[in-house]
């Protein structure tokens, strides 16, 4: 909803987030490193902005790309053309991929350092081709109803194989594409369109349904990447003449890398940094407008709001860029130069940790996912626990990457047993958390983390003897996208042992209990009567009631007998006083004086109460000139009362 309340609450959140990351900075950056960047004003400036800009992407996501996602696809599951909506399905995938910034930085880096083998646009049309490969699978799986399962663990299975074959230089190359493609804004809608599929299409339930196509835009890449290492590799020569690109972390003195790592804050560069993200925008706009007004042929629901959605969507984007390079990139950058001069390997391995964490919770991508997982489970998942255990999965992720650039090591033995662990966990797991831990792992490398953790991994491999920023920089991305699809799935298995439920399985099971309640008064109100002569208790369902007849002691025994013969089985006689409080004089004294009346209760059922009061009140004249007071009460909970078989 398009409201400042709205917007405030947003920016409340982002702040929170960031807090995190400039935590982590300020404790690496004062106790650690034990300086003070020259350019410290510049970054709380561009962490300012970065939480402003994250606070109006995240309400322009909920105003215009979810709403136009969920609609088109309500409408394409309303036509029924099945065609089209692969077609449609293919073009998002490939169509925002191809244009994405982090895999044209990528790519661009992958071109550099590959000796001329590597050719950075075909790099991305081949990503580009398998993201939209992996959307059109995503979408047959949901229209068919197939376990996502099944295709998750066949496309791992694909990857290992792909990985024996594939020379060692693509590998950690291919495992990073996969974390890449997924951008800021392609998350939001992809994620619209399987829920909205799900959603509009019989028999399909938007939580075991809805989710996995982003697991499928991360995973098919790894796959696609592979087999064209294998033909470049085989069939390319290197160009011995190509320079080396230069790394992401150049090894130069501190205090110039921190003059060259501030940020020029010209207003033609935020104009073209604008101009980027429109252009990244403008195919999604592209090819929902066709689709929308050519094949649909049907106008946009609440065009206005849709229109100001994606304005908000571009301008903070464009904020949240620019805040980035202003406040957090130029430090990430020097800050990891400047760890490996340190001899202290867990001085690392501990900042991987904490910065994958901080970033992640950060994550635009993330909190939008979030957001909707809470909100089509009916709140049985938790969007900020959610977040704690994905950004608690990709530190785990970085970390043991580093760890692994640090000592060494095939990048595939680490990546085979994080598989090993998701498919044993998917057959433990709820069914309802293995799409969305699937898809984790694909919105958790995007628009903050990328950035960083290759910047980390290139600069290690760089800067530690041994190395090949080639076949070791590359990876920890992949290790940032595997580890959080361990780590969901053990928070949905933890959740589900405790017991967590949906608001309206809470309602569901406060009716129960009100249900079993009710049940029980019942079963409580049944009258349990013994049986004279015999040792039986029998338990009925009828009404029972208490006949007080107050009466002169002298007048007892007639009273009862008018009783008896009306029907009477029973008496408590108690001895009772009647006295007036008009006279007030002697009232302490008169309290200790001697009964003068009888208290008979008779315990009958409820039937036969008029015939008792009407038979002792004619027989003593109790409304007449007669003494005597007769009333009576229904009773519940009765036990212990003896009647005759013949009286009931």
């Amino acid at each position: 909803m398009l409201s400042i309340s709205s917007f405030l609450q947003l920016l409340k959140e982002s702040f929170r987030d960031l807090l995190p990351i400039i935590l982590v900075i300020m404790f690496f950056q004062l106790a650690i490193i034990q300086t003070v960047p020259d350019n410290w004003l510049s970054t709380a400036i561009g962490l300012a902005i970065v939480g402003v800009g994250l606070a109006v992407f995240l309400l322009g996501l909920e105003v215009g790309i979810f709403p136009v996602g969920e609609g088109l696809a309500s409408d394409f599951a309303k036509k029924g053309s099945t065609k089209w909506i692969i077609i449609f399905a293919f073009m998002i995938g490939f169509g925002t991929t191809v244009a994405e910034p982090a895999l044209i930085v990528i790519a661009q880096k992958a071109a550099g350092i590959s000796a001329g083998r590597i050719d950075a646009t075909t790099l991305r049309m081949v990503v580009a081709f398998s993201v939209g490969f992996a959307i059109v699978l995503g979408v047959w799986r949901i229209i068919k109803g197939h376990p996502i399962h099944y295709y998750i663990i066949t496309g791992y299975v694909m990857v290992v194989s792909a990985t024996m074959f594939a020379p060692k230089e693509i590998v950690g190359l291919a495992y990073d594409l996969g974390g890449v493609t997924t951008s800021t804004v392609t998350v939001p809608l992809v994620a619209a369109l399987g829920i909205g599929l799900a959603s509009n299409i019989k028999g399909r339930n938007p939580v075991l349904d809805g989710f996995g196509l982003i697991a499928f835009a991360s995973l098919t890449p790894m796959i696609f990447v592979q087999f064209y290492g294998i033909f470049v590799y085989e069939y390319v020569d290197a160009v011995a003449t190509v320079a080396v690109a230069a790394p992401i972390l150049p090894a130069v003195p501190h205090d110039i890398a921190s003059t060259a790592a501030q940020f020029d804050f010209k207003i033609l560069d935020i104009l073209k940094g604008l101009v980027s993200v429109i252009i990244d925008v403008v195919p999604i706009l592209a090819v929902i407008l066709f689709f929308q007004y050519i094949i649909l042929k049907k106008p946009i629901d609440n065009l206005k709001n849709v229109v100001i959605g994606f304005g908000l969507v571009i301008l903070g984007l464009d904020a949240f860029i620019v805040g980035l390079e202003m406040g957090l990139f130029s430090v990430g950058e020097t800050m990891a130069y400047e760890l490996t001069r340190y001899d202290n390997n867990f001085i690392i391995y501990s900042f991987g940790f904490l910065i994958g964490f901080s970033t992640t919770m950060a994550e635009p991508s993330l909190t939008a996912i979030a957001r909707k997982a809470k909100e089509i489970s009916d709140g049985k998942i938790n969007d900020f626990i959610l977040r704690l255990f994905v950004a608690l999965g990709v530190a785990i992720g970085i970390s043991l990457g580093a760890y692994r650039i640090v000592v060494g090591g095939e990048i595939v033995y680490y990546i085979m047993a994080g598989y090993m662990f998701v498919i044993a966990l998917t057959f433990i797991a709820p069914k309802y958390i293995i799409p969305i831990a699937y898809d984790s792992g694909g919105v958790t490398t995007s628009t903050v983390t990328v950035p960083l953790v290759a910047a980390l991994g290139l600069g290690l491999a760089t800067n530690i003897e041994g190395r090949d920023p080639l076949i070791d920089g590359f990876g920890l991305i992949a290790f940032a996208s595997l580890f959080p699809m361990i780590t969901v799935m053990l928070y949905g298995i933890i959740t589900e042992r405790i017991g967590v439920k949906g608001e309206h399985e809470k309602e569901q099971l406060h009716i129960d209990e009100l249900r079993h309640a009710l049940e029980d008064v019942h079963n409580m109100n049944l009258s349990t009567i013994n049986i004279q002569g015999t040792d039986k208790r029998h338990s009925y369902d009828m009404p029972f009631s208490a006949v007080h007849i107050i009466v002169p002691i002298e007048k007892e025994e007639q009273a009862l007998i008018a009783a008896r013969n009306a029907g009477a089985r029973g008496v408590t006689i108690t001895k009772a006083r009647g006295m007036g409080l008009e006279k007030m004089d002697n009232f302490f004294n008169r309290l200790h004086e001697g009964e003068s009346d009888s208290n008979l209760m008779f315990i009958t059922q409820s039937k036969q109460v008029d015939g008792i009061i009407k038979a002792v009140v004619d027989e003593l004249d109790l409304t007449g000139k007669g003494q005597g007071i007769a009333y009576s009460h229904p009773v519940s909970h009765l036990k212990g009362l003896t009647l005759k078989l013949d009286d009931l």
